[in-house]
């Protein structure tokens, strides 16, 4: 059998990790007892051969019915990033790791921030600049950028495909100010979503989310926070769902979709959503 490219805690607990009943075609997930961390057991041919769909000019762009939404949702973030730093937006320098074709640094540069980004997939990161954006092309540990520099990180839709996060953290600690902020942005397996759903919920399938082979919780992701010098000053969840589409008959899913969106202000109250997104801070007064 080919073994697993993930097989202890990625988040440095000890111990085995155990299998679950959550069956997936590489095999069942993997949990740590210790923090709930689940990881896949996919090869590391099979998760790199994912992993190169990202090596794309077009990298992650919104198609054209999301783009809004994703603005939005964007330009939100980055006002809340403004709010807790209480700095002008012209004054934050801003790093984006994961930033593929530079669709949030677009909204960051029209909102005022200095911003810029890193990105390992190099036709992405060439898409990027062409386009007149700041981006730093390979692996933000390879990188050695200057210590204490950026107001704030992001890492939108990146842990989750981090076979190792302790040092990508610990990088992100160095080259953030004291007092500047990580911004992280994962799926939260628990969830309702992954609850109800289990092995059918498309987030856990590395067929259809190219990379996807380590998940996130709030304990797992306090425990990160914990063993890389950061304080979480915020965590927030939102978005149920019980079904994708197809899945089911379009009766189903439309029951069940409003059944969903019904449950949405439960799943922010009560840190049940999907979709997890947290403030980290580098405190002021120490250093890891």
């Amino acid at each position: 059998m080919t073994s697993a490219y993930i097989e202890e805690c990625p988040i440095g607990c000890t111990g085995p990790v155990e299998a679950t009943a959550i069956v997936l075609p590489e095999g069942p997930l993997s949990r740590c007892p210790g923090c709930g961390q689940l990881v896949s057991r996919c090869s590391e041919e099979r998760y790199q051969t994912s992993m190169s769909e990202f090596d794309d000019p077009r990298g992650t762009l919104p198609s054209p019915d999301s783009a809004e939404r994703r603005f939005k949702r964007s330009r939100k973030c980055l006002l809340n990033i403004a709010r807790m730093l209480n700095k002008p937006d012209h004054e934050i320098r801003l790093l984006d790791v994961g930033c593929s074709t530079g669709f949030f640094l677009s909204v960051a540069d029209q909102m005022g921030f200095v911003a810029e980004g890193v990105e390992p997939a190099p036709l992405a990161a060439q898409a990027a600049c062409a386009a007149g954006l700041r981006v730093h092309q390979g692996l933000l540990e390879d990188l050695s950028l200057s210590g204490n520099t950026f107001d704030a990180v992001t890492l939108f839709e990146v842990v989750e495909h981090v076979k190792h996060p302790l040092p990508l953290l610990k990088e992100c600690y160095r080259i953030i100010k004291p007092g500047g902020l990580l911004v992280i942005g994962t799926g939260n397996t628990a969830s309702w979503t992954a609850s109800v759903m289990n092995a059918d919920w498309e987030y856990f399938h590395i067929a259809k989310h190219g990379g996807h082979i380590s998940f996130f919780n709030p304990v797992s992701i306090n425990r990160l926070a914990e063993r890389t010098g950061f304080r979480v000053v915020s965590l927030k969840t939102n978005s149920v769902r019980f079904f994708e589409k197809g899945d089911c008959s379009p009766v189903v899913y439309r029951t069940a979709k409003i059944v969903a969106e019904l449950l949405n202000g439960p799943s922010k109250l009560f840190g049940k959503g999907h979709d997890m997104l947290v403030f980290l801070q580098r405190p002021l007064l120490y250093a890891v």
